[in-house]
């Protein structure tokens, strides 16, 4: 059979070239959007848990050693401890949230400190009062999505629920009173001493929880705010408060 020339191939035009190349621009923009997502909300969960982990585990360490021994004359009462940027000072356990919900409650609101997986306690513009003073309010912040995603359920907790915060002594039960559910992140109000759109009208022992919203977003801010219902000691012989079990 008479064979005949191949027709010749055509090269492709300056259009069809430049529509390539955009699809596969696309095509790497979106796997590298896929791998940032990734990084964003699995990897650095899994590192923040993996630090709060450990710092936990220092801080329930330091609690077990023994408190040091003097033989010389009796103490004066010791001074408030001033906790730094990053240490611990308890946990917080939210029975809503889970029966194993637990969360290292350290110092600052930092990035750096947030990104551990912890949730922080508000240094400024209002110092938070330490659980254990007399008046004031206990504001701490965390993550609602990836490093950790402390409160990322925040917004189930309801008017009623248990917020227990534990120290090396004492275990504190707050009762929650109200929430707000979206305000501007930059309305530092709802961590001051008596918050202003809380119920609250008099100085008293508050609790406040704060996280970004909506979910994946940090456009906004949300916060829970509880008073202080009862304390406990802590005492290793005993079971966990009744509000853990």
């Amino acid at each position: 059979m008479p064979s005949f020339p191949a027709a010749p191939r055509r090269r492709p035009g300056p259009l069809s070239t430049v529509l390539g190349l955009f699809g596969e621009l696309l095509i790497t923009l979106g796997v590298l959007l896929g791998l940032f997502v990734v990084y964003s909300l699995w990897w650095t969960d899994v590192v923040a848990d993996g630090q709060a982990a450990g710092a936990a585990a220092r801080v329930r360490q330091s609690w077990a050693a023994p408190p040091a021994r003097s033989d010389a004359r009796p103490a004066r009462p010791s001074p408030p401890r001033v906790f730094r940027p990053g240490d611990g000072i308890g946990f917080l356990h939210i029975p809503r949230l889970g029966k194993d919900y637990q969360v290292l409650i350290t110092m600052g609101t930092s990035t750096e400190v947030l990104n551990q997986g912890v949730a922080g306690v508000y240094r400024a513009p209002y110092p938070a009062a330490m659980p254990w003073a007399k008046s004031g309010n206990f504001a701490m912040a965390a993550h609602r999505d990836g490093h950790g995603a402390k409160f990322h359920n925040l917004p189930e907790l309801r008017r009623g629920d248990k917020v227990v915060v534990e120290t090396r002594d004492t275990w504190y039960v707050y009762t929650v009173d109200s929430t707000l559910q979206q305000t501007s992140k930059y309305d530092v109000g709802v961590t001051a001493p008596v918050p202003a759109e809380s119920s609250y009208r008099v100085p008293g022992r508050y609790l406040t929880l704060t996280t970004c919203t909506p979910a994946y977003t940090s456009r906004y801010r949300m916060a829970v705010w509880a008073s202080l219902t009862r304390t406990e000691p802590v005492d290793p012989a005993r079971d966990l408060p009744p509000e853990l079990r």
